[in-house]
């Protein structure tokens, strides 16, 4: 019997309703971005550090707290965890909305941080969607982040130049209101609430993962990129302020997004459907530390800042869909929600030390910084050159109902003889087996139908 595909109509409901979910809460980080360093320099005590400091503030709550969220829920629920997360979101929202001083801001953007859902969502998707959709699943929610991204890019400059930025707290506020409401009333509910391996972190998996040196090259430089865009958000909004009015960035920013996403959608395809992935994280890491060139060249004209942030977002769009694909394709079998649990936390850590350090060096000018940046790009140039091009696995689990007379190594056995298939581990006491497999070679289908047959011809 083949399985089905496609996604089931309480599939998709589950993943959209998710994906919106998560892209609300998204919204609220990013709505900010182009403008926070130009309105925060205006509170109370801001020092241009303490205005970095409170950029990227919520990635070390973020960061902290992710984890623990998602082990929490495996416990009380899904839903519960995400509406306290939502709830401490919408609360630091408020906070920083009506902070009058860069302390309390401090403080909103921290909490903003603590509601760090993002593990918890990915659960309850795991726990609505089968395993062998789940990949689907976790592109509409990338891509819902990445339309979450854009929109901003454009939209935060026009409510903060209409409204004020404090305006775009409120409504950051209301929104993750509303998500605690769809949460409810939109999503359903799932039918059993467990640890999944392949989504969420594992301990056991941890020391393995730590010390696996393809997939620390991806934690250093998804650390790199991340504080490195934070850091161009601390200073291009104050340089860009100097020839033209808050109201008006938006005319920067939406030429800028659209350019790097029309780059990003044939580098994506090269890299994965063409096999040059090696190649494209390599072109993109080079473009992102020249960026940083660029804005050294051109700090004293408006035409070299808006350069320098194209180049730096063509190269931060190419690697932004690439770097999580090579973490999947890595991680051993059984072990990628640790590798990706990992991942995420240095992405978090990244916009925490790209505030940090890029408000510190920014007491000394923009040069300061951005030579900073060009030697932190060179440096992760180093680290990743001699990355391996990766075999391009993908990942399936596949749950066992393990009869008297099959134990986990004839499961093994059958599914290591498919042609395809590049490594198993089996779970017993999980009920379940996690493959790695190349799909030009084997079908999920046939993987799925091994075992059935596995289990049909076990003695009863």
């Amino acid at each position: 019997m083949k399985e089905e595909r496609g996604l089931t109509p309480a599939e998709r409901r589950a993943t959209f309703s998710l994906a919106g979910i998560f892209a609300l809460r998204m919204l609220g980080l990013f709505l900010v971005l182009p403008v926070f360093a130009v309105y925060a320099d205006h509170l109370e005590g801001a020092t241009p550090a303490l205005v970095g400091l409170a950029l990227g503030a919520y990635g070390l709550t973020q960061a902290l707290l992710q984890v623990p969220f998602g082990a929490v829920s495996d416990r009380v629920g899904r839903k519960p965890v995400i509406t306290g997360g939502l709830l401490l979101f919408a609360g630091g929202s408020l906070l920083c909305a009506h902070a009058h001083g860069i302390g309390g801001m401090i403080a909103g953007r921290m909490l903003q941080g603590s509601g760090a859902v993002a593990a918890a969502i990915t659960a309850l998707m795991a726990d609505l969607t089968r395993e062998e959709m789940r990949t689907r699943a976790m592109a509409t929610l990338g891509g819902a982040i990445a339309m979450s991204f854009a929109f901003s890019m454009v939209a935060g400059p026009v409510i903060g130049a209409t409204w004020g930025v404090d305006t775009i707290f409120d409504i950051v506020a209301a929104l993750a209101l509303v998500s605690i409401v769809f949460l409810w009333l939109a999503v359903p509910n799932p039918p059993k609430v467990r640890h999944h391996r392949d989504m969420e972190l594992t301990r056991g998996d941890l020391g393995p993962i730590l010390a696996n040196p393809h997939l620390r090259r991806l934690d250093f430089g998804v650390f790199v990129l991340h504080m490195a865009m934070t850091a161009v958000f601390v200073s291009v909004p104050g340089l860009l302020a100097q020839w033209m009015p808050q109201g008006s960035l938006w005319k920067v920013y939406l030429p800028v997004i659209l350019v790097s996403f029309a780059i990003m959608v044939p580098s994506t395809i090269l890299a994965e459907a063409k096999g040059k992935i090696r190649q494209v994280v390599r072109t993109a890491i080079v473009i992102v530390t020249a960026s940083a060139a660029v804005f050294l060249v051109g700090l004293d004209r408006p035409a070299g800042v808006i350069a320098g942030l194209t180049v730096f977002f063509i190269g931060f769009n190419m690697l932004e869909p690439v770097l999580p694909s090579l973490v999947t394709k890595f991680a051993p079998a059984g072990a990628r929600g640790t590798a990706v649990g990992v991942f995420n936390t240095c992405q978090f850590l990244g916009p925490f030390f790209g505030g940090l350090i890029g408000g510190a060096l920014m007491h000394a000018g923009p040069r300061a910084l951005f030579a900073f940046l060009l030697v932190a790009g060179l440096a992760w140039l180093v680290v990743a050159w001699g990355m391996q091009a990766p075999v391009p696995y993908r990942q399936v689990v596949v749950p066992l109902k393990l009869a008297d007379g099959v134990g986990p190594e004839q499961v093994s056995q059958a599914l290591s003889a498919l042609k395809g298939v590049g490594e198993v581990r089996v779970f017993p006491q999980e009920h379940e087996a996690h493959v790695r497999y190349l799909a030009k070679e084997v079908q999920v289908d046939d993987i799925f139908a091994a075992v059935r047959r596995l289990e049909a011809d076990a003695p009863t």
